[in-house]
Order: structure tokens, then sequence, then C-alpha cells
């Protein structure tokens, strides 16, 4: 079955969890579909910027856990399989070259904040919720942990993860891990618009491409490393095409759409 939709307008792909029944609950199913969806996005030339959205009034309330009753028949060897595929679907967001953008709409929980707390940027309508409640039944946010302390620093991460609680989108904000909020989902909807459109006219998708990997890799390097992989890539992005455009739209103050 279709539980993931694509709509690409205006050099924006908008790609949505459509699975209301389940408040748009992550299955193996759903896992797939959207990691093919967010594939063929980023192979897409002309998408810029990827949105990722739930149907109905809620973004995605996590795992399903009819679906996980049924993986504790599993080996575990099976298992494995199922949860690299989450790990797949996290590390695919957090690598992709183009941004990612979560446009919250409604709760997110457990998987579903780990999806925004992949994201690049996350747009949150003022009623939502967010929560890592997996060691209150008994599991464990052994995936998202990760990217949660490159996100929000490791003592943050630790009074959500351990303590399960569920925060609202004004603690969520405080936090770091969204970057906006805004009252309604119509208000929703126009600024992750306006802000996607900003991006893909005064950005470099070649820059962003580069930044993004950067940000990924300096993270495991010492000191000294990031300094000298910083370095080369200042002096190989000096002679790529986009900066030769940029600088010399800036010099003749040419108005520079990308």
């Amino acid at each position: 079955m279709n539980w993931i939709t694509t709509e690409i307008k205006d050099r924006l792909a908008y790609i949505t969890i459509n699975r209301t029944e389940k408040r748009n609950a992550l299955n193996e199913e759903v896992v797939l579909e959207l990691l093919q969806a967010l594939k063929d996005a980023e192979n897409n030339h002309s998408v810029k910027v990827i949105i990722l959205t739930g149907a109905g009034n809620t973004f995605c309330a996590g795992a399903d856990l009819e679906y996980l009753k049924k993986l504790q028949g599993n080996s575990y060897e099976e298992n494995l399989k199922d949860s690299m595929q989450l790990m797949e679907l996290y590390k695919t967001i957090y690598t992709l070259s183009k941004i990612v953008i979560a446009q919250v709409n409604g709760h997110a929980i457990a998987g579903g904040c780990g999806l925004v707390t992949v994201c690049d940027f996350a747009f949150s309508v003022a009623d939502a919720n967010y929560g890592y409640t997996e060691t209150r039944i008994g599991f464990i946010p052994a995936i998202v942990m990760t990217f949660l302390v490159r996100k929000i620093g490791e003592a943050r991460a630790k009074e959500l993860l351990l303590t399960g609680n569920v925060i609202n989108a004004q603690h969520a904000l405080t936090d770091g891990l969204i970057n906006y909020i805004v009252e309604d989902e119509t208000e929703l909807t126009k600024k992750v618009y306006e802000f996607a459109q900003e991006l893909c006219v005064n950005n470099s998708a070649q820059s962003i491409a580069t930044t993004k990997k950067m940000l990924a890799d300096i993270q495991n390097m010492s000191l000294s490393e990031s300094l000298t992989y910083g370095a080369e890539m200042n002096a190989k992005a000096r002679g790529s095409e986009d900066c030769k455009k940029g600088i010399d739209a800036f010099l003749n103050k040419k108005i520079l759409k990308w």
C-alpha cells in the first residue's frame, strides 16, 4: 500500500506520511516507502529543498505498536534487519545533500520525534508535543540518540531520553530541537514555503551540499583534523563554478538567483 505521497512544486518536494488511521505511525512498509521517496527527491534535479510532513493533525506517532508486538516473535537477525532500515532512514535524512525541513503539523512522538531530530530545520505548530517515550514502554531510543546528542548536547538529550517526558513546542524550541513555532497549520504551510523559497533563491545548491557534508564529518574529527579538512575544502570551493559565479555577481552588483 502507498503510505507516502510526494508533490513537487516550485523546486520543493513535499513528502507526506499518509497513514492517518494510525496517526502516521511507522512500520516496515512506511519506512521503506519514505526512504525511496527521499532518494527520489535527492535525485530529482528540479528539487532543491525537501519538506517532510504528516497527513491529518499528527506529524508522526512513532513506531506502530502492533507492528512492534509482532516483531517480538522475530529472531535477533530479523529484528536487526528491521532496525537497520530505521537507521538507514534517519541517516539518509541527515546526510542528504539537499536541505530537509520538518513541517510539524501535530504531535511528533518517539520515532516521529526522531524524524524531526534528523531534519535540518523544523517548523512547528504551537500545540504540537514532542517526546522520546521509548523507556516508558520498556523500549529504548537507541538509534535517535546519536543524532540528538549532536543536535542539542548530552545534558539536554539525557533529560529527554531518560525521562521519556513529553514536552510542548516552546520547550522543544528552547532545547534546540526545533527552530520556529507558528500558530496554526495555515501559517505553518506559508512560513515553511517562504523559508524554503529563500533557500532556493539565495543559496547555491553545491555550497549547501558541501556545508551539510562537512557539518556531519567534522564532529568525528580532532580539532587539528577538522581545521585541516576545512582549509582543504575552502581551497577546493574557491575554484568551483558556483563560487566564481557568486563572487562575480557580488563584485559587479548583479542580482543573483540560484
